[in-house]
């Protein structure tokens, strides 16, 4: 039965499939011009100096971590301490596990899901050298102040924007903040690739490092004239010159040429996205029984969550039953709280204080999609079934 209401949808149209032929007719299908030209336009539409396209937002948080261990200034090295929020996706983690970076958790705020300040200024020390901000379904966290608790101290900025495109904070594009920022075009996300990811910085060192790592550790898509090496005029031997531990993390130019047709569309995305949040906060502010994500900047609006309040007198298998019923679609609010996950065995982190409101979004939350076309009619019907509970 199709859904009333669903989770992600396609923003594919003919011009995407005419893209793709675009691409079987040139007869070059790994990364080429398609992809230069979109990380151009992808710099453009964020105003970052540098873009590169990989095959996931997952890869995109490997090689960001991956680019500060190889840069010549005070690199990051293993066992330094990371600060992150309790919630985020599982890949927003795993390269710092793989790089051996001892984690601290630190809770989020009940209201904008992003860090909790007060818990991130008594968290931050003089061994932290990397802060992950996360910008949780579209919202930008509160950058200011997180500048105002480094202060002067020698912190690195990162931020996984992999939820957040098009979102912004003091009119900076969000992912363009930090050092570095991470991005996803995944089928459900701002713009679809299907599977797809980005880097921006603007940082020529980190760019050059980032671009080597993802295609093997070789020089051959450096230019001359770099920061990494000196390249020679002889191309056989520069071929297979290998500088960096890299990977194969190249897009395809499917990915490139798709998302050149998606950035066309992303400004009229966002906008609709927008509006949608409009619909639902009018629908949903006064509902004491939810508690709604605060926006901080403009949010680019990935879906809107929605945490039952300590006096709804709800349980939360009582309302995803009946939206279930209904066919309207939900999702925990990303990974819940992640200091949970089976997975942290195998980490070096330790838990700042308490988690108390990740902890409780994990019991009593979830999130229902948002899209780039008009969802008045499906956010009417979910306050109706809402509201028949």
């Amino acid at each position: 039965m199709d859904s009333r209401y669903p989770l992600a949808s396609s923003t594919w149209d003919k011009s995407e499939l005419k893209s793709i032929n675009k691409v079987i007719d040139s007869g070059i299908y790994s990364m080429g011009k398609f992809v230069a030209e979109f990380e151009n336009k992808f710099s453009d539409y964020n105003r970052s100096k540098y873009s590169v396209m990989v095959n996931s937002g997952s890869s995109a948080n490997l090689l960001a971590v991956a680019a500060l261990f190889f840069i010549r200034n005070n690199p990051l090295k293993r066992g330094d301490e990371v600060i992150v929020p309790a919630v985020s996706w599982s890949t927003t983690y795993s390269p710092l596990q793989q790089y051996g970076l001892k984690l601290k958790f630190v809770d989020i705020d009940i209201n904008t899901l992003n860090y909790d300040l007060d818990k991130l200024s008594n968290a931050v020390s003089d061994t932290t050298r990397l802060i992950l901000a996360v910008n949780l379904l579209g919202n930008p966290n509160d950058f200011n102040q997180i500048q105002k608790i480094i202060n002067k101290r020698d912190i690195i900025v990162l931020e996984d924007n992999c939820e957040s495109l098009g979102a912004s904070y003091n009119s900076k594009k969000t992912g363009t903040i930090g050092l570095l920022g991470t991005f996803s075009s995944f089928f459900s996300h701002h713009i679809s690739t299907m599977e797809g990811g980005v880097i921006c910085t603007d940082n020529e060192e980190l760019y050059q490092i980032i671009k080597s790592l993802r295609a093997h550790g070789w020089t051959r898509n450096l230019d001359k004239n770099n920061l990494l090496c000196k390249k020679s005029d002889n191309d056989f031997e520069e071929s297979f010159r290998f500088i960096l531990p890299g990977y194969n993390v190249r897009p395809l130019e499917f990915s490139g040429a798709i998302g050149l047709e998606q950035l066309n569309k992303l400004p009229s995305f966002i906008d609709q996205r927008r509006k949608n949040h409009i619909v639902f906060n009018n629908l949903f502010k006064d509902d004491k029984r939810f508690i709604l994500q605060k926006e901080i900047g403009k949010s680019s609006w990935f879906g809107f969550s929605m945490v039952l309040s300590k006096t709804s007198g709800l349980k939360r298998q009582t309302v995803l039953d009946r939206l279930k019923k209904n066919n309207i679609d939900y999702r925990p609010i990303v990974s819940g709280n992640f200091c949970n996950s089976e997975s942290l065995k195998y980490y070096d982190y330790e838990i700042h204080e308490t988690v108390e409101n990740a902890e409780y979004i994990d019991k009593n939350g979830f999130f229902v999609g948002n899209h780039h076309y008009d969802l008045k009619e499906n956010i009417e019907f979910l306050k109706k079934i809402l509201s028949e509970i």
